[in-house]
This record gives C-alpha cells, sequence and structure tokens, in this order.
C-alpha cells in the first residue's frame, strides 16, 4: 500500500514571504504587488501611530485591492490592547482578506474570543465561515510558555511566528542566531505538533545588509523546518522565496525516491539503496513533502 503524509493540514497556506506594508502609505502600497511577494501584510499595529489608526483602518479594504492585483494574498495585522483589535477586526473581514496576523498572542483564550468575534463577523456579511485564517505571533516571555496551547487554540490558526526583536527584548537578550536558536526551534516544534506551519528565520530580521549572509540564514531557518518568514523590506522578498523554496536538485533526488520507492514496494521490499543512500518509510515520507512543496509553489505562481 502506497504510504502517504498524513501530517499536514490540507488547508495551510504557501507563504514563503510575507511582506509587511503599512497601510497608510500610499507609495508603499502602490508598489507592493511589484514585489513578488507570496503575501502582503498590511500593517495596522507598529507602523501606525496612535493618532492615525482610525484612518488607517478605513484603507484596509482598498488597500487590500491594490496589494493582491499580482496574486498575492492579503493580511492584515492587527492591534493586541482588546479596544484596538475590535475595530480592527470590524474594519478587515471581508472575502479580499485571507488572514489576521495577532500580534502578541498570550494564551489560547486570547485567540478563541476573537475567533469569536471573526466568526459571528463572517456570517453577518456572508462569507464562508473559518474563511479569515490567523497567523498567531508570540512576542513575550510569559506567552513562550504557551506556545504550544496557542498553536493549538483554534483551526483558524495556521501559522505560528516567534516575533524575534519583541521577545529578545523582554528576555533582555540581542537576537542573535546563537540567542534565538532554542526559542526559535521550540516554535517549530510546537507548531508541527499542532499541525500548523511555523515561520520565522534563526536569529534577527533586523540587518539584511549582508545579501549573502541574510541568504544564507534562511537556508538555515529553512533546515530548521520554518515554512517562511516575514520581512520588512522589499529587497529581502526574493532572498525569502528562494531560500524556501527546495533547490532543483533536491526537488530531482525526492522524485527519483519516491519513483523507487513505488517500483521497491511493489516487488515486496520496504527499504533498498539508492544511488549509495538507505531509503527506508521516513525518507520517503520527506521526498514526498518536497515534492508537495514544490508543486504547491508552482500552482500559487501559476494563479498569481
Amino acid at each position: 500500500m502506497p504510504i502517504r503524509d498524513t501530517a499536514k493540514r490540507v488547508d495551510l497556506p504557501v507563504w514563503r514571504s510575507l511582506l509587511y506594508v503599512p497601510v497608510n502609505v500610499p507609495k508603499f502600497v502602490d508598489k507592493a504587488h511589484t514585489r513578488g511577494a507570496d503575501a502582503i501584510q498590511l500593517d495596522l499595529e507598529d507602523s501606525v501611530p496612535n493618532s492615525q489608526k482610525a484612518e488607517a483602518r478605513k484603507m484596509v479594504q482598498e488597500a487590500a485591492d491594490i496589494v493582491s492585483q499580482a496574486g498575492a494574498d492579503v493580511v492584515v495585522r492587527i492591534n493586541q490592547p482588546l479596544r484596538h483589535a475590535v475595530p480592527d477586526i470590524e474594519a478587515c473581514i471581508s472575502p479580499r482578506i485571507a488572514a489576521l496576523a495577532l500580534p502578541k498572542c498570550n494564551s489560547a483564550g486570547h485567540i478563541q474570543l476573537l475567533a469569536e468575534m471573526v466568526e459571528e463577523l463572517e456570517e453577518e456579511r456572508g462569507m464562508v465561515t473559518g474563511h479569515t485564517k490567523f497567523l498567531a505571533m508570540v512576542e513575550t516571555a510569559d506567552a513562550f510558555f504557551e506556545l504550544r496551547e496557542i498553536a493549538k487554540a483554534h483551526p483558524r490558526v495556521v501559522v505560528l511566528m516567534l516575533g524575534g526583536e519583541d521577545f529578545a527584548l523582554s528576555l533582555h537578550m540581542e537576537p542573535t542566531p546563537e540567542t534565538m536558536l532554542y526559542p526559535k526551534q521550540h516554535a517549530v516544534i510546537a507548531a508541527r505538533a499542532a499541525g500548523i506551519l511555523p515561520y520565522g528565520i534563526i536569529g534577527t530580521v533586523a540587518d539584511y545588509s549582508d545579501h549573502e549572509a541574510y541568504k544564507a540564514m534562511v537556508r538555515k531557518s529553512a533546515k530548521f523546518g520554518f515554512e517562511g518568514a516575514s520581512c520588512i523590506h522589499p529587497a529581502i522578498v526574493p532572498m525569502l522565496n528562494e531560500g524556501f523554496t527546495p533547490a532543483k536538485e533536491d526537488e530531482d533526488l525526492a522524485r527519483r525516491i519516491v519513483d523507487a520507492w513505488d517500483e521497491n514496494e511493489a516487488a515486496g521490499r520496504g527499504s533498498f539503496e539508492l544511488e549509495g543512500k538507505m531509503i527506508d518509510v521516513p525518507v520517503v515520507l520527506r521526498a514526498q513533502r518536497v515534492i508537495a512543496k514544490c508543486d504547491a509553489i508552482r500552482a500559487k505562481n501559476a494563479k498569481g
């Protein structure tokens, strides 16, 4: 019987790159669709001063139309205090918005409360229930110990992110690859245990001036299990798209492994040697995941 990978939900997005765009800065909004990002994150949080948040909410739907015209999915990062989150959500829920990024998540209950409001709005607006997904962002030392519960809080949660800069700030430490290795790995484990996607990079997103070093960090992050990452500068987008896409030689090898497995499985062999390496079920499952990711990326690019 052919083996099947049952560890992944079928409704998970293909977002190698998520480009932050302040929703209240037209020159950034107007050009965002040309940057090649898989998703555009319209920001209502840190990049919008408190005095401008009310006006920024009014811009979300028009901005969503503009940034999505080349096929990118639209995510909106809302604010964490409930007094801001409620009007943010009221302004955001529509078929144009694929997901909400929830900053500074502190508990599963916090996510469940917002999910209840989103469901009511989807029903009121004639939308498919469950359309709006969540990116859960953990950014404090206290919330770190709730990672597993946050990742499993609600079916709308499809991505778990550990915010390196804010998290490091809460720990009074520098967000270096060395200091962030353990917490980032923990986030990957929590996300995978919940069947959702871990997003981020090993290290910090602040320094991207050394492009080769940044590319190497993205490739390393992919090896650690991350599926994509957010970025604040369009120059990073192609680095993320490339780094979180399996290399052609890796895809070719994966297809040879799966083909060889089918032949050997039909002959009654559960393990075999291929190109000097022992192949068994975990290796085949890993190869299937590489192929599935490549196929999903091609399908998304074709739609765009």
